[in-house]
């Protein structure tokens, strides 16, 4: 049976406190870091059988009680605190969570007329599962060269960072992307615990160690996405461009690349840096 985000922030959380952390002695030489199942289960009052059954994913239905001793036992504090009730809460039955569907995600029109009043900002639209829903032409014209707009106009900025071959290529801050999007999915997992296709993306995208490496969904990330990309663009060679998302009131977020008046050789598009036109 496959853990769940609740299963898994357990055996990471442990995984991270030494026994000095809670009190305890080292107590010799141990197997693997961290504090034993034992040593949690003592602390929160539990049997170490039933710690074990949550880890695993076996007993998906802790009750308040329960969880709050584990936070307790684990030092959970604040935002990470939260998250982690949030997490319980959603281990129930995840079918039966908001958002269990998977919808086919649609432009609306006022978010295309944003889109559009944005140019000559380059800005698209990205949906629950980090598809690109929608963008302009100044948007276009920068990506498609990268390879970030397909020949259909498909594009998914997880996957294209973790695999499309011409993404290590093109983003010098390859690592630092990958956080980034990787952070993003996981909280899109928190948000629609349900969403199948949500759910087979990650799947599929765990199968690459890269991305398993960043997967942590004892990590509590923070509000809309925002970074830098910065590329070997094809066509205007080191580019840096910091982005802003704004959350809309569906699923959908629309993502502006920021910029200045710094000319770059395509007619109508200004991008926040051109590297190499200043050096």
């Amino acid at each position: 049976m496959a853990r769940n985000g609740f299963a898994e922030f357990l055996v990471a959380r442990r995984g991270e406190l030494r026994p000095a952390d809670v009190g305890m002695p080292e107590g010799g030489r141990r197997r693997t870091p961290g504090l034993r199942r034992e040593e949690v289960a003592v602390r929160a009052g539990v049997s170490a059988d039933y710690l074990a059954r949550l880890e695993q994913g076996r007993d998906t239905n802790p009750s308040v009680a329960v969880v709050d001793a584990l936070a307790d036992a684990l030092l959970l504090e604040g935002a990470q605190r939260h998250h982690f009730g949030l997490l319980a809460m959603a281990s129930g039955n995840e079918s039966r969570c908001p958002g269990s569907e998977s919808p086919r995600e649609q432009l609306g029109e006022t978010i295309r007329a944003v889109l559009d009043a944005l140019q000559p900002t380059p800005a698209f639209v990205i949906g629950r599962r980090l598809n690109v829903l929608g963008w302009n032409h100044a948007w276009a014209d920068f990506a498609t060269p990268l390879g970030l707009l397909g020949e259909h106009g498909e594009a998914n900025m997880v996957w294209y960072t973790f695999k499309d071959p011409r993404a290590r290529r093109t983003l010098r801050n390859w690592p630092a992307a990958a956080d980034t999007f990787a952070a993003a999915l996981l909280r899109a997992k928190l948000r629609w615990p349900g969403d199948e296709q949500l759910l087979a993306m990650v799947d599929a995208l765990q199968r690459e160690p890269e991305f398993l490496e960043r997967w942590k969904p004892h990590r509590v990330g923070g509000g809309p996405v925002s970074s830098v990309l910065e590329f070997d663009h094809p066509v205007h060679g080191a580019v840096d461009v910091p982005f802003e998302t704004m959350e809309t009131d569906s699923d959908q977020s629309v993502v502006v690349w920021l910029l200045d008046q710094a000319a770059t050789r395509a007619p109508g598009l200004r991008l926040v840096h051109n590297r190499a036109a200043n050096e």
